[in-house]
């Protein structure tokens, strides 16, 4: 009886064993062993490339976002068009506005070269390449988890329909971030990620022309640089200190002197209100909390063991 039972666990053991994926879990500690110089070498990239242009931090963070909210972190916006692949970068949210593909080549290409091989996925390069931009413009710091490997495929229909306009109300945007697994303090804390950078004219347009609740001064001097008909393309900053993560976007909002009408929402006689007023006066609540926010959406769906591969050029599958 009691080898019986011996045989019935020891079954159950191997049964276990041949299922479970234990790669299944990132790790900040992935590449200590096999590319101890991996994340050194993205950091002195990213560096140089947001002291040559500070909007380029901007642009970098959100790569990482637009990646993450399309079927999960694996560098699908990356890819580009081939005539099995619809291109995430010719979406709505992306098309003529997405940027900063040549950086995340040049790290990959400096990352390889320091570990000998291509062992660092694209998906886990976006991730960390997020991570110090805002390090870089004066934002919190946090620990990456790492292992994600890189998408065979892209999803052009699903940028277009998962990745957040900057029309929405607030119902909206809750429920788009719902679908990613995100609450509403992480929806809060992420468009706090809009304390840096710029947006363009035609993302605001109706905002500053046919919008009331926007401070007056403030619809003036945005139109100045935003006529009502073309300048589409024109740019103007997401806050008014848009090369420095501070508090300055949540105080905007309180001024309703947000840029874009999904910006404003968060700030509208809604639920989010209480939170856009603590962030707008507390830098290390804000702070801590965009950092606990980017490491969750960093887990959002990853490939990991024997999923995707890890790309040798971010651009194509291999």
């Amino acid at each position: 009886m009691a080898s019986r039972s011996f045989f019935c666990l020891y079954a159950l053991v191997l049964f276990f064993l041949a299922t479970a994926d234990f790669s299944a879990a990132l790790s900040p500690y992935y590449y200590d062993k096999v590319c101890p110089k991996a994340l050194p070498t993205i950091k002195r990239v990213v560096e140089a490339a947001v002291e040559k242009e500070k909007r380029m931090g901007a642009s970098l963070l959100r790569l990482h976002f637009h990646d993450c909210f399309v079927n999960g972190c694996d560098a699908s916006i990356l890819l580009d068009s081939t005539s099995t692949i619809d291109s995430e970068k010719n979406a709505r949210p992306n098309a003529n506005s997405a940027r900063g593909f040549n950086v995340i080549d040049k790290i990959k290409s400096e990352v390889d070269k320091v570990c000998r091989r291509p062992v660092v996925s694209c998906a886990d390069i976006l991730a960390v390449a997020a991570r110090d931009s805002v390090v870089a413009l004066g934002g919190p710091s946090w620990t990456v988890p790492l292992g994600r490997r890189d998408s065979t495929t892209a999803s052009k229909t699903d940028a277009n329909n998962d990745i957040p306009t900057p029309f929405m109300d607030l119902p909206a945007l809750i429920n788009s971030f719902s679908k990613q697994g995100l609450d509403t303090k992480d929806l809060v804390a992420l468009s706090g990620g809009h304390v840096i950078g710029f947006s363009q004219c035609a993302f605001f347009k109706n905002r500053i022309y046919n919008e009331s609740n926007i401070d007056p001064v403030f619809a003036r001097a945005r139109q100045s640089t935003c006529p009502p008909n073309g300048g589409d393309t024109n740019l103007a900053p997401l806050d008014p200190t848009a090369a420095r993560f501070d508090t300055a976007y949540f105080t905007n909002l309180v001024k309703r002197r947000g840029l874009l009408h999904s910006d404003q929402a968060l700030f509208n006689g809604g639920s989010t209100d209480s939170l856009v007023k603590t962030y707008s006066t507390n830098f290390g609540a804000f702070s801590a909390d965009f950092a606990k926010s980017m490491v969750k959406m960093g887990n959002i769906k990853p490939l990991t063991g024997k999923n995707g591969q890890i790309r040798v050029n971010c651009r194509k599958v291999n």
